[in-house]
């Protein structure tokens, strides 16, 4: 009988998708053969994943964990092919297992993660969860992204639409803020407002310079084309770009449930009833299939197509 190498089970997950320790298990029960390897894959199932691999997976869920401590959060994004799976329950349960075990093993990024033994069954790697939950679900699906905050304050999560958006929001606080209930209430309405208004940065030195740079260009050409006099330029792009930290700029944003006063009003008035410093460290923000390009079915063509055949 070959031996079984770490290689084999690298070049069998290659050419098949599945888990790792399905590979495994396919290559010591085909004592070595790879051939003979697939086969027994294919007749458990567990090779469907690799037709599925090529497929676009824009729909799915972004979900959260909040451990029972409240000192770690974790929003995840799940994806999958269709609206109709993302509502099932056998895929909420497979997205909400992935949220809890990053809040767990703390991967670092997404391939360490897929290596991760799952917390709940060290018997199978989050890689294998995935290939097991593309066969039983009928769809590919993968695990695109994640954040996790651990903390000595304050996390909160919020997740809008049934998943369409997620927020994940860490907010500094005293010992004694970790428990108030006001602090919390804060934290919360923070991550609604994250939701709603969609920041780029928490404060404005966070503010991508690039990004800003290019804010200051398109005012000034803006400013010259209208006419604007050379030695007013300046005052009135200055001007434009105070409007666009209130934009982009968490603190600088009004306040959604009372437009009258921005964030950064909004938390010294709650540091100040509660009795403790208050302050919003970071933030993410996800939007279900944001930056993927979704399949686009054209009826007639496929028609043509078929006619053509």
């Amino acid at each position: 009988m070959a031996a079984v190498t770490a290689a084999m089970v690298k070049e069998l997950r290659d050419r098949t998708n599945a888990g790792m320790m399905d590979c495994k298990k396919a290559l010591v029960t085909a004592e070595g053969d790879m051939d003979k390897a697939i086969d027994w894959l294919r007749e458990k199932g567990l090779a469907q994943a690799a037709k599925k691999a090529s497929r676009i997976a824009a729909e799915g869920v972004v979900t959260s964990y909040i451990t029972p401590c409240g000192c770690t959060g974790v929003i995840v994004e799940v994806n999958c092919e269709t609206d109709f799976v993302a509502k099932t329950d056998n895929f909420g349960a497979f997205a909400s297992n992935v949220a809890k075990h990053i809040a767990k093993a703390d991967p670092a990024d997404v391939d360490a993660l897929m290596a991760q033994k799952f917390v709940d069954d060290e018997s199978k790697t989050i890689s294998d969860l995935v290939s097991e939950a593309t066969v039983a679900i009928g769809e590919k699906i993968s695990v695109r992204r994640f954040a996790r905050f651990k903390t000595e304050g304050v996390v909160s999560a919020y997740i809008h639409m049934g998943g369409k958006v997620g927020v994940l929001v860490e907010v500094a606080t005293s010992e004694a803020g970790k428990d108030n209930e006001d602090v919390k209430a804060f934290a919360h309405d923070v991550a609604l407002q994250i939701a709603a208004a969609k920041p780029e940065a928490v404060r404005r030195d966070e503010v991508d310079s690039e990004k800003l740079e290019k804010e200051r260009e398109i005012q000034r050409a803006k400013a010259l084309e209208s006419g604007k006099p050379e030695k007013i330029v300046d005052r009135i792009v200055d001007g434009q770009i105070e409007k666009y930290y209130k934009e982009v700029v968490l603190l600088d944003q009004a306040f959604v449930k009372d437009p009258d006063k921005n964030i950064a009003a909004y938390m010294g008035e709650v540091s100040k009833k509660a009795g403790v410093p208050v302050e919003i460290v970071r933030f993410a923000r996800f939007e279900r299939g944001e930056g993927i390009e979704k399949r686009k079915d054209d009826l007639a063509a496929e028609i043509a197509a078929m006619q053509k055949a």
